[in-house]
């Protein structure tokens, strides 16, 4: 069954019945006929194929699938907030907002272009706010519309997980894990997990995402992605985020093989008169390089910014430029001598590498195991044992 399949007048019905344990109960509390509340129900559990209720003589009880889709409804229903939105409104909006103009939303959804407007305008009248403002041929969400399309996408990602786990009850899985993938992550630990969460389920789909934080992070909070793996940020801005800590990174200091530094032991006042390429100024890599040198009264030139492994080689294999960089993220690098390590950035510095979410984050069975295959493969990364 597809979350778009769902209604979700239909679904607050559900809620109410688990709640009050009979359909004529539920029937004043979502203002529909006990007739079509029974009708509703016998589809969906029909569509689903499974029962959501065990009818009793004195009344209704959820079954085991039935407390599973009544805590993703309740959770969806949060970010819903109002009674007056349709699933054929939040669809046409969430469409609206990743196209950016009607056109667009109307080729991603099948919809008719009068379709998507109706939807959107009868939503704006319904909440009561403006929710797009028209520039040009395109349109923009206000920020209104902008918070609204984020806690839509949250109630839909809480309904696909709550279709996902009453199919895995059936043995049929069918989740997908969407992984923010910044840097170093890409180096061993992601491969790692995933080469070991795959062989067990190689029925659930991953969907890796490469970027910065700066790239990764609304797509996290929005529910695009269900989990970042990279550096913490200390302190977190974020309120609705949580991290959680893998491992700690050593970073070292690199040059070409041949660069007058290597072999020598520098101080960082003999580092500091080399130009340096590095990440922007913001990541917790550029934080250690600048605390590290103010702690000793320098300040390197930084002449070139990049967050590109590839870009930050080919520069330095052929002048004499240093970076900050792991040795996890140049292991071909410095195994073929292309580049050499000049010195260790000391323990006070070294950066934490761990996974970001959600705060409201509630995993299903398969995202705890793809969890804890990421923090296997951290501790064999810390420990240098690997186990199967």
């Amino acid at each position: 069954m597809d979350v778009w399949e769902l209604n979700l007048r239909h679904l607050r019905a559900v809620l109410k019945i688990a709640e009050l344990g009979t359909v004529s109960a539920a029937t004043s509390a979502v203002n529909l006929s006990q007739p079509a509340i029974t009708q509703a129900l016998g589809r969906l559990e029909a569509a689903l194929q499974v029962p959501l209720f065990e009818r009793r003589h004195d009344g209704m009880v959820p079954t085991h699938a039935g407390q599973i889709l009544r805590s993703r409804i309740s959770a969806a229903l949060l970010h819903v907030r109002s009674p007056h939105v349709t699933m054929s409104r939040l669809r046409a909006l969430l469409a609206l907002s990743d196209s950016g103009s009607y056109a667009g939303a109307s080729q991603e959804t099948g919809l008719s272009l009068p379709s998507i407007h109706r939807a959107v305008n009868d939503l704006a009248l319904a909440l009561r706010r403006p929710l797009v403002v028209r520039r040009g041929k395109h349109v923009v969400m206000t920020e209104t519309g902008a918070q609204f399309a984020r806690e839509f996408r949250l109630a839909v990602v809480e309904l696909e997980a709550g279709l996902s786990e009453i199919h895995a009850l059936r043995g049929h899985e069918t989740r997908r894990i969407a992984i923010g993938a910044m840097p170093l992550s890409r180096a061993r630990i992601l491969p790692l997990a995933v080469a070991r969460f795959h062989a067990r389920r190689p029925q659930v789909r991953l969907t890796i995402v490469e970027g910065s934080r700066a790239e990764l992070v609304e797509p996290l909070r929005n529910g695009s992605l269900d989990v970042m793996v990279g550096a913490l940020r200390s302190p977190l801005v974020e309120t609705d985020l949580e991290q959680r800590t893998l491992f700690e990174d050593v970073p070292v200091f690199l040059g070409r093989h041949d660069h007058p530094l290597v072999g020598t032991e520098p101080e960082a006042a003999d580092l500091a008169r080399y130009p340096f390429c590095l990440p922007a100024r913001g990541t917790p890599l550029r934080d250690s390089f600048e605390r590290y040198f103010e702690s000793h009264g320098q300040s390197p030139q930084v002449p070139l910014e990049s967050g590109s492994v590839m870009m930050i080689r080919q520069v330095m294999m052929d002048s004499d430029f240093l970076t900050l960089l792991s040795r996890d993220q140049v292991p071909v690098e410095l195994e073929a001598k292309w580049l050499s390590q000049v010195a260790q950035l000391p323990a006070q510095f070294h950066r934490v590498i761990g996974m970001t979410t959600r705060h409201s984050l509630r995993p299903t069975t398969v995202q705890e195991e793809f969890f804890a295959d990421l923090e296997q493969a951290a501790h064999e990364i810390a420990t240098g044992t690997k186990t199967r």
